[in-house]
């Protein structure tokens, strides 16, 4: 009787902290560049969303079902606590944004902006770097459906090739910057200021390449004084071959340079401050395209990416989630540098 209580009290204490653990990945399906947004001030949920997705099945790396399955233009996911998630819409159930036949919709990026629903997203077509760009749609609400407005960076309008992936920042001072981009000659990250509610470029605004033709999927985050610009390097999508891995830069200044802890720029081929990678007995693969920062309510930062998993036969780009740690001189890392497979849960 005396161990059953106490089994008891542990487990009521473990609970009342926040505690017990959860284990990677998350979400067990395909779930590729993950954006998440933190609207428990409006709804009490957080939202996840990925690239186009199969509605049953697991993606192959050329994009096609491994089961004949109906295509999710936009998957919207919910959660209370990060962990457990349901799918709950597509955010394009209306139809799809048709600026650019035959594409493929990838990696949106959610933003909650003066009460409306802001997502942007890019069009492509595989291996053509010049048949992309990225296009923002509005919402009422975090499920959609989005009312498309079009393009916002693409080669025909601004001359960056490769013009996906694309990541908002609302500044402190009101103004708004848009960063995007992906691999291949004249790509590359790039920053560019948007107008004033963020759908089309600046009328006179210049564009600045921030990161090499060999990086992609930017996230930018504010901390302190500093502005941290997140990406991504290496081979996205060859399953268990992927070298996809997230490396870091940071800079005073939002347009850059960017630089790691020994001031090499990330404009460099040569950059590759890594914080996260695959380990070494390849349980994870691909660990990339990082999502915004979520800080949870004992003010522990947590960071999803997608990963090919072995549990999948390395079939599907899953959720993972891992914590986000601080060095004393700022700059931000994963324990190990490597994905957990158990982890003590966010606290909420």
């Amino acid at each position: 009787m005396k161990r059953i209580i106490l089994a008891i009290a542990i487990l009521a204490s473990l609970t009342a902290k926040g505690q017990g653990t959860y284990n990677n990945p998350v979400l067990r399906r395909d779930c590729p560049d993950p954006t998440v947004l933190d609207d428990r001030a409006n709804t009490g949920y957080f939202y996840a969303y990925s690239t186009q997705s199969a509605r049953a099945g697991l993606m192959n790396r050329d994009n096609t079902s491994k089961e004949a399955a109906e295509i999710i233009n936009l998957p919207i996911y919910r959660s209370k606590n990060l962990i457990d998630w349901e799918f709950v819409a597509d955010g394009f159930s209306a139809g799809r944004p048709t600026w650019l036949q035959g594409s493929s919709i990838w990696a949106p990026d959610i933003n909650y902006v003066d009460g409306k629903y802001i997502l942007y997203y890019a069009l492509g077509i595989w291996a053509n770097l010049f048949d992309t760009g990225s296009g923002v749609a509005v919402s009422d609400s975090p499920t959609g459906p989005f009312e498309d407005k079009g393009m916002v960076v693409g080669w025909k309008n601004i001359g960056t090739a490769n013009s996906i992936d694309p990541n908002f920042y609302h500044a402190e001072d009101g103004r708004n910057y848009l960063f995007w981009g992906s691999f291949g000659p004249m790509g590359g990250i790039w920053i560019v200021e948007l107008d004033s509610d963020g759908l089309k470029v600046k009328e006179g605004a210049k564009k600045k390449q921030v990161g090499a033709d060999n990086l992609e999927g930017a996230y930018i985050h504010k901390r302190g004084d500093w502005y941290y610009l997140f990406a991504s390097k290496g081979t996205c999508c060859e399953e268990e071959k992927s070298t996809y891995r997230i490396v870091v830069g940071r800079s005073k200044n939002i347009m850059g340079p960017y630089r790691d802890p020994k001031g090499k720029k990330m404009t460099s081929l040569s950059y590759d401050n890594v914080i996260m990678r695959a380990p070494d007995d390849k349980t994870f693969v691909g660990t990339g395209h990082d999502s915004q920062i979520v800080t949870d309510n004992a003010g522990q930062d947590w960071m999803f990416y997608h990963t090919y998993w072995t549990g999948t036969s390395y079939h599907g780009r899953l959720l993972n989630l891992d914590r986000i740690l601080w060095s004393d001189d700022g700059w931000p890392y994963f324990e190990n540098g490597t994905p957990s497979t158990e982890h003590e849960r966010p606290i909420f």
